[in-house]
């Protein structure tokens, strides 16, 4: 009998929601697990689309659809996040909470209305139990939010409406759906966010630096909407072109996004940048670190790169080799997490904004290093890079910092959260530089017992939890803000959950992963 594996991988998913379930237990999480059940519905039947090629855009092939793992995500952290902000007394930002958890149970009921919508013959159980998780997740919203809060989620559900339309036609085969709900419902909600206090602008108040990310990623995104649909009707690869993109892009990040930005923080943007990076000798030296760690990961690119023009035109970079970035970033990261993660916060930001105009260089063929990039990149491609864009660096680069943006900061005291709660700005370092790194490497290398239905070994998940439990021993030694308080059982049980899903899932784990992991380490 063939196995599923997308059984195991709903079940992991269940046991998180049924872990959050019991951590907060409210209105809210009984909508979660009614939206589970719909989505694990739903999922088969958009199984099925892609299957027959019914659907209605191009998705990532060899892949499902990955409904479950996804729909929960935005639910489940908003659920997390409500519970520590409740606790710590911050009103506002547990309003917030409650925003983002049913801002992301109406996506994926949208989600579920395409598939069902399309679906022939209409799937009449499917319909009654999306029906009628619909209607407790309408009952509650209209028990729990205020009028403005209400119309902030459909604001959201509108501008994901357009955009999805728009990444997903002129990116075909880049995503799943579920990978694409969440990125692109993540990317609808910062917009609505951004939109928001812009608007507002006597409303603003908090840390300057977390106005940095909002605005790179609405910044690039208009960048990449505009150049693509410009050079649906021009040429990009002459230097008339490419000058003009330069010209572009410099025009909104010097002429837009920095005063729109100048707005948030009150100052020009340069020179608040300027004072925060020379704030004190520590600072200098972690930014000299990384620099020199951006040189090493350069030198190992063309160093493959070196070793492919050598030998076989064919050579493709080994599971093991593409690690090393694992091992780069981990290097990278850890250091930030304990001395300064403001910095590393601010740090990784403009990082996101490099990688991305980068890749926009490379998928236009912008000159002069757009053919280069293209011949450097491809190297490194795997099995999930099937669509025109390369996500990997920029997947592995959200997975590391997703923990740190999302960090509740005004909902932890002296910003440290107590508990199991210490360990959730290393949840990226620990699901996918330490995790997902040594499940790979060990399983490719000398796992032998595989788990039913995946090419992901047994041996591969057991070094991997034990390397994130030796990984967590050594935070504790380094990191002197850390205090467990006996909640030992819990980060092993999280660690374990979060394995079992990488060994399952086929969506991207190095995205998937640390969202999980923060979310269990955040009850």
């Amino acid at each position: 009998m063939q196995f599923n594996p997308v059984l195991v991988e709903s079940s992991v998913v269940l046991a998180v929601v049924l872990c959050v379930h019991m951590a907060v237990w409210n209105q809210h999480s009984w909508c979660s697990i009614a939206l589970f059940i719909q989505a694990f519905y739903v999922q088969h039947k958009w199984d099925r689309l892609l299957r027959s090629g019914g659907a209605v855009f191009q998705f990532r092939p060899a892949a499902n659809s990955g409904i479950v793992p996804a729909s929960m995500v935005m639910p489940l952290l908003g659920l997390a996040l409500k519970e520590k902000c409740s606790a710590s007394g911050n009103v506002y930002f547990e309003r917030f909470s409650m925003v983002v958890t049913i801002t992301g149970m109406m996506l994926a009921l949208f989600l579920s209305l395409i598939a069902l919508g399309i679906t022939r013959p209409v799937p009449t159980n499917t319909c009654v139990i999306a029906g009628m998780a619909g209607s407790a997740i309408l009952y509650t919203t209209k028990q729990t939010l205020t009028v403005s809060e209400v119309i902030e989620v459909l604001e959201v559900l509108l501008i994901f409406v357009y955009l999805s339309l728009i990444v997903l036609y002129l990116l075909p085969r880049c995503f799943t759906p579920g990978e694409a709900l969440l990125i692109v419902g993540g990317i609808s909600f910062i917009v609505n966010q951004l939109i928001k206090r812009s608007l507002n602008l006597a409303e603003v108040k908090g840390d300057p630096v977390n106005y940095f990310l909002p605005v790179v990623v609405v910044g690039s995104l208009l960048l990449g909407v505009f150049f693509a649909l410009l050079f649906c009707f021009m040429e990009s690869e002459t230097w008339v072109s490419s000058l003009f993109f330069h010209m572009m892009t410099a025009v909104l990040g010097l002429g837009i996004l920095m005063p729109w930005l100048s707005l948030f923080i009150g100052r020009h943007p340069i020179m608040w940048l300027l004072d925060f990076v020379t704030l004190n000798d520590r600072r200098l030296c972690l930014l000299g670190y990384w620099v020199f760690m951006a040189v090493v990961a350069t030198c190992v690119v063309l160093h493959q790169n070196y070793q492919r023009q050598s030998g076989s035109k064919k050579h493709q970079a080994s599971t093991v080799v593409r690690k090393y970035f694992h091992l780069i970033v981990v290097a990278t990261y850890v250091p930030g997490l304990i001395y300064d993660r403001q910095l590393l916060h601010v740090a990784s930001v403009g990082c996101l904004a490099v990688f991305l105009i980068l890749e926009y260089v490379r998928y236009f063929r912008i000159r002069p290093l757009g053919q280069l990039l293209r011949q450097v990149l491809t190297l490194f491609l795997d099995e999930r890079d099937s669509g025109p864009l390369i996500l990997t660096h920029v997947y592995l680069l959200l997975g590391m910092s997703l923990p740190i943006w999302l960090f509740p900061g005004p909902c932890a005291p002296k910003g440290i959260l107590p508990g199991a709660g210490g360990l959730v700005p290393y949840a990226g370092v620990l699901a996918v530089g330490v995790g997902d790194t040594v499940a790979s490497v060990f399983g490719s290398t000398m796992g032998e017992i595989r788990w039913p239905g995946t090419k992901k070994t047994m041996e591969g998940t057991a070094t991997s939890v034990f390397a994130q439990i030796i990984a967590v021993a050594m935070f504790l030694i380094f990191d002197g803000s850390i205090n467990l308080n006996s909640t030992y059982s819990w980060i092993v049980g999280s660690i374990t959950l979060v394995a079992m899903l990488e060994a399952y899932t086929s969506q991207i784990d190095n995205l998937l992963l640390p969202l999980y992991l923060f979310i269990l380490l955040l009850l």
